[in-house]
């Protein structure tokens, strides 16, 4: 599955600052962060090369989409790439507000997801999921605040996701107003392995998997392999359009760090 803490135009040096982990199986074919054209868009983010798509990414003109799954027991055959949509949304030139609208038509088509687009210009942030099954798409805009996302709604109060808000805000008042150190926060953020007592489990999968999935790190062997998280993102914006993309991912059972440092292009 995945998990995501941000923080939103709610820091004095950082308008965004976001941590990720993607939990996959680790012999998933992936790229690392590079960048990356689209039809003549440049896109920063890691890329599914099963799929094509993207769990996290960004642009250079200051546009972000993060995804994580929604943990469901049945699944939708044949439904489309739900990776496909941070890129559809860099790729577009609608606000995130228009786009998570213009996806209401066709949400059902994907399996169960959760989608944060941000514009950093606008100051614009939000949130879209295709669930629960059978109700209209949910879009909302996304207060400034620290946000915590996993598998089910926004700041849906999981165990692991009251872990991580509660871990993610003592690192921010450790920092204070300075500027934070992302390797630190990755390392004692999101290589948390500590799992959830199972009686505060939801109790909608097996409840040994959905164990094995309630830390903020997960690893885990199954029939089909390792599985768990084999990539962690550290994206920070500052308030000077300064981009930092820090990857910390697993390849071939060694893990390898990969920053890249931008800034964004002023808008014409």
């Amino acid at each position: 599955m995945c998990i995501a803490a941000f923080i939103w135009q709610a820091h004095p040096l950082y308008p965004l600052l976001l941590l990720q982990n993607r939990d996959e199986y680790h012999n998933r074919p992936t790229k690392p962060v590079a960048w990356w054209d689209v039809d003549g868009c440049e896109i920063l983010g890691g890329r599914d090369k099963v799929a094509g798509g993207t769990w996290l990414a960004c642009s250079r003109q200051g546009r972000v989409a993060c995804l994580t799954n929604v943990l469901e027991l049945h699944h939708l055959p044949n439904a489309k790439t739900r990776g496909d949509l941070p890129i559809l949304f860099l790729k577009s030139t609608k606000s995130p507000m228009e786009f998570a609208q213009q996806l209401i038509t066709d949400a059902h088509q994907y399996k169960g997801f959760n989608l944060i687009l941000a514009d950093i210009p606008s100051k614009s942030m939000v949130y879209a999921s295709n669930r629960p099954k059978g109700e209209d798409i949910n879009i909302q805009q996304v207060s400034p605040g620290l946000h915590v996302l996993s598998n089910a709604n926004l700041d849906s109060p999981c165990p692991k996701v009251l872990r991580l808000r509660k871990s993610f805000k003592q690192m921010l008042n450790k920092y204070g107003n300075n500027e934070v150190m992302v390797k630190e926060m990755v390392e004692k953020l999101m290589e948390d392995k500590v799992k959830a007592d199972k009686s505060k489990l939801p109790g909608i999968c097996a409840l040994e998997w959905e164990f094995e999935l309630s830390s903020i790190f997960v690893e885990t062997d199954t029939p089909l392999g390792l599985c768990g998280t084999r990539s962690t993102i550290a994206l920070t914006i500052s308030a000077g359009e300064e981009v930092g993309f820090y990857e910390k991912y697993l390849e071939k059972g060694v893990w390898f760090e990969k920053t890249i440092n931008y800034n964004l292009q002023k808008q014409i």
